[in-house]
């Protein structure tokens, strides 16, 4: 039995939402560090959950170990803030094995999306920096990431948005926290939502065949929400450029004058 209540008799979770609610979202792709040499930069929270990622390149890759003569190579990299965590205080370096494996599938959930043959001997380097963790890390990574690699200008054949499901019981639960993650079944479907395909399923739990569907019919359901957000926010950014270019090219035509 649960040790906490996830569900009351009235349908409501421990922070007060529905099942099918998401957290409060702020995404941004206009502030970054005034040093930082990102060519692309987002931050995104959910809840509690806050991570921003910042993408270098493309650009010539470092070794010759890491070039591929006809793409470019994807490279992930995930950096844990020491305060970051809502329930542990273990301290979580570069080389932890749950962070270089949710790096590794971040790697390969975006290499096949991203159009890495425009860029052969290339790399194209996206470091993750999680802020503050409560539930649903990795799906609020993978629309970070998203939004930072349309900063950086780089091509992608579509969004990748994503999202969190729990299972308690025959109830799904949609954007977890880490209480309920740590309670629960649940599973990341990460999915490109013009052609509604699933790129990533990340599942760590048994759940029956019909939880399954109810819950990839969801994660579809929810990955159109998220892409009509992650849309509006792409399309202020890019006014806000358009914007600054023209005051720019004004203020370039008056000094000519």
């Amino acid at each position: 039995m649960s040790r906490v209540e996830i569900l009351t008799s009235a349908l409501l979770r421990s922070d007060g939402r529905r099942p099918y609610e998401l957290r409060a979202m702020e995404m941004d792709l206009s502030v970054a560090s005034a040093s930082s040499s990102a060519d692309g930069f987002a931050s995104v929270s959910q809840g509690l959950t806050a991570v921003s990622a910042s993408v270098f390149g493309p650009r010539e890759a470092k070794s010759r170990r890491d070039t591929i003569h006809d793409r470019a190579v994807v490279n992930v990299q995930i950096v844990m803030a020491p305060f970051a965590g809502a329930t542990s205080r273990r301290r979580r370096g570069r080389n932890d094995k749950q962070l270089l494996d949710q790096a590794n599938l971040l790697s390969s959930t975006f290499t096949p999306i991203i159009q890495t043959h425009l860029f052969p001997r290339c790399s194209i380097d996206v470091i993750v920096h999680v802020l503050q963790s409560d539930g649903s890390l990795l799906s609020t990574c993978i629309n970070a990431i998203t939004l930072a690699l349309i900063s950086a200008g780089i091509p992608m054949t579509d969004f990748i948005c994503a999202t969190t499901i729990g299972v308690h019981g025959q109830q799904t639960l949609l954007d977890l926290t880490t209480i309920e993650e740590n309670e629960l079944p649940s599973l990341v479907v990460a999915t490109t939502p013009q052609n509604g395909k699933i790129v990533l399923l990340n599942l760590e739990s048994r759940v029956s065949c019909d939880v399954m569907r109810e819950c990839l019919k969801l994660g579809r359901e929810t990955g159109e929400v998220l892409w009509d957000e992650m849309r509006g926010v792409v399309k202020v950014w890019g006014k806000k450029l358009v914007r600054a270019d023209t005051a720019v090219k004004s203020t370039d035509q008056m000094d000519e004058d």
